[in-house]
């Protein structure tokens, strides 16, 4: 993560001469303001002239750039993030290449029938696995660029939540009295708060789309409805060094991808499941007020980076309560049963047709367990770790169930929330296994009766022997 306040690069010294620039050097008591302005009366040329002490250095293109970003930050009125900032952020992280020296590019026609080809593939392979039908009407190949463009909307819904948290706090700190003389500068702060929320985003999405390789590597839906995507350069790194060939490696993402894709399309509760569980977590995160009190007690328009570090600190803390306990839990258990249905079911499909399905599983298993930094930043930056914390005890409960009750019988489950596993059977998985459900079937009829104003009435009771239900009374 950048030290540069608000992902501001400090504009290069260009003297006219190699002297001056010596005597800049030799200078004590010189020094850098926020943005990479000068201070006034640090020494060097123009020290007393304080607009040529903050700008004499600068060319014009860098201060033109610095100006506009920074009016940018001062003049956001929208929601409790900059998300254009983010997105530009993002869009300059990904442009800077990733650790190992890779740099994003365009995807070549051979890269995405490559992709299309690995998609067709696993679906017709997850026919056998899974009685959900394909959910993928297309196949993309997408570079990192086009993941960023893609997921943002996606992380605007992650985020918000709890970034109106902040927003409201960083007014709530101040004694009332000061509220009403203090407008301009509370509006001044969430402006700030706006444009240090949408950097830090920004960042974190730009490192992370160094390193997805689909569309749903955190076990949300990221991208749009009823496209798979893969990322190709991304993947070629991943599997660079697994001593697997690059065909099986695509193959396997693809099909990990594709069961993503069959289970959010047709499972219409579960994305708003999700993201309820989410914000119902964000609710009950409460902000270090007395963190926030101290930085803003000390704000110095001049520092404003103070209030970006309190940020990368953390400032968030779960309510010790046990409704936050259970939002977390709650959170908890959907992620890990997504991504323990998805491995089990790309398990099955792969394992008797690619000689390295078990490597390959371990090693997204252990790359889901660990995270990476990006990852790491927003657990810093919204309290939240999206990481299937019980995969593996998932993964096993829907195999336990594949063995009990066919294919058709594990996936039914997914017909309604209450049907599925909760954490204590997460505990106890032949327990749920063997125990005997709920058939919401009527139930669902009933409601899809009432909601099309039919005229019969439902029997709720038992059918009899005879499989004749009672009649109803709407008839005239």
């Amino acid at each position: 993560m950048s030290d540069t306040p608000f992902g501001f690069g400090l504009p290069p010294e260009e003297p006219e001469s190699g002297d001056e620039g010596k005597k800049k050097d030799q200078q004590g008591g010189g020094g850098q303001g926020p943005f990479g302005f000068g201070l006034p009366g640090a020494g060097g040329p123009g020290a007393d002239n304080p607009l040529a002490a903050m700008f004499g250095s600068m060319n014009p293109n860098d201060l033109g750039a610095a100006f506009q970003q920074l009016g940018q930050m001062l003049s956001y009125e929208g929601g409790p993030v900059n998300w254009d900032m983010a997105k530009q952020i993002a869009r300059q992280t990904v442009a800077q290449g990733t650790s190992d020296g890779k740099k994003d590019a365009s995807v070549g026609h051979s890269e995405r029938l490559a992709v299309e080809e690995a998609v067709r593939l696993a679906d017709l392979w997850l026919d056998d696995a899974t009685s959900l039908p394909s959910g993928a009407a297309s196949a993309l190949a997408w570079s990192r660029a086009e993941w960023v463009e893609a997921t943002l909307p996606v992380w605007k819904e992650l985020v918000d939540p709890v970034a109106e948290r902040v927003g409201a706090a960083m007014g709530d700190v101040l004694p009332e009295e000061m509220q009403a003389m203090a407008g301009p500068l509370i509006g001044m702060m969430r402006s700030m708060g706006g444009a240090m929320f949408g950097t830090q985003i920004g960042q974190a999405v730009g490192v992370l789309a160094g390193e997805v390789v689909g569309s749903t590597d955190i076990g949300l839906p990221l991208g749009p409805v009823g496209k798979a995507a893969l990322l190709p350069l991304n993947i070629q790194s991943f599997g660079k060094d697994l001593s697997v060939p690059q065909e099986e490696v695509r193959l396997y993402l693809a099909l990990r991808e594709a069961a993503h894709q069959r289970l959010f399309a047709h499972v219409p509760w579960l994305r708003s499941h999700l993201f309820g569980a989410v914000e119902g977590y964000a609710r009950g995160i409460k902000v270090d007020t007395a963190k926030l009190e101290d930085v803003v007690g000390q704000f110095d328009p001049q520092n404003p980076e103070e209030l970006q570090q309190a940020l990368q600190q953390g400032m968030f803390q779960p309510e010790d309560t046990p409704e936050q306990k259970a939002a977390l839990a709650r959170l908890e258990t959907a992620l890990a049963l997504v991504e323990g249905w998805v491995d089990a079911v790309v398990h099955s499909a792969a394992k008797p047709r690619l000689a390295s399905a078990d490597a390959l599983r371990e090693t997204l298993r252990r790359r889901r367990a660990t995270g990476g930094p990006a990852e790491q930043t927003f657990a810093t930056l919204i309290g939240l770790e999206l990481r299937p914390r019980r995969l593996r005890d998932a993964s096993r409960l829907w195999a336990s169930l594949t063995d009990a009750r066919g294919v058709d019988g594990r996936d039914g489950l997914w017909a309604h929330p209450d049907m599925l596993p909760n954490a204590s059977d997460l505990d106890d998985p032949d327990g749920f296994v063997h125990r005997e459900h709920m058939d919401f079937s009527e139930l669902d009829k009933m409601l899809g009766e009432a909601a099309s104003g039919s005229a019969e009435k439902p029997d709720l009771k038992k059918k009899d022997d005879s499989g004749d239900a009672g009649e109803g009374d709407g008839a005239e």
